[in-house]
């Protein structure tokens, strides 16, 4: 059972010049981190070879860790493609499949891409300021910046849903989301 006074920290103060929340925990993705993430493995390549650019962060937040308590971070993606793939998150299930989150967006332009864990039924929804993306349970989700500036979110989710990334480097997303004549489009993974 949690109180007030074991709670750390009860407010954070977000810095819109750097995207990192006080207090939290600062978890940088480079490039070379989303290695098997991109379809394209020869353009992959290409871009690795021309540097390894900070492609994400996240601040964490994890107050406390009891039965209600929730956890939230502040995601920040920079804009790039990798060959005609947005920058994008690794993606995640939660360890506690039933665990639902919440996005919201800040500055940016991106989409979630959400895939249904039992069908594999994959939807992209947008992710702008004021967007609300509610994520349910047993459903894998992955953030993708399809915009000219830095896409900035909030995601908050119950503290004991956890960050099952493993499931989904094995099987990956069975789609991905990519430029086109009209804009961000799904379509299935090749």
């Amino acid at each position: 059972m949690s109180s007030l006074s074991n709670i750390e920290p009860l407010t954070t103060r977000y810095d819109p010049a750097t995207g990192i929340l006080s207090g939290g925990r600062l978890i940088e993705r480079r490039l070379a981190d989303l290695r098997g993430c991109f379809h394209d493995l020869a353009a992959f390549e290409r871009t690795l070879e021309q540097g390894n650019p900070l492609v994400y962060s996240v601040t964490a937040v994890e107050p406390a860790d009891g039965e209600g308590d929730l956890h939230y971070g502040l995601g920040v993606i920079q804009p790039g493609a990798v060959g005609i793939e947005y920058f994008l998150t690794k993606g995640h299930l939660h360890t506690w499949r039933d665990a639902a989150e919440v996005y919201i967006g800040i500055t940016g332009e991106g989409v979630m891409l959400l895939e249904d864990e039992a069908t594999g039924e994959a939807r992209m929804l947008g992710l702008r300021p004021h967007d609300v993306v509610y994520v349910p349970g047993h459903t894998a989700h992955r953030t993708v910046n399809t915009g000219q500036e830095p896409l900035v979110y909030l995601g908050v989710c119950p503290a004991r849903a956890g960050h099952d990334y493993g499931t989904m480097q094995r099987r990956n997303f069975s789609h991905v989301v990519i430029k086109s004549d009209v804009g961000p489009q799904l379509v299935r993974r090749p």
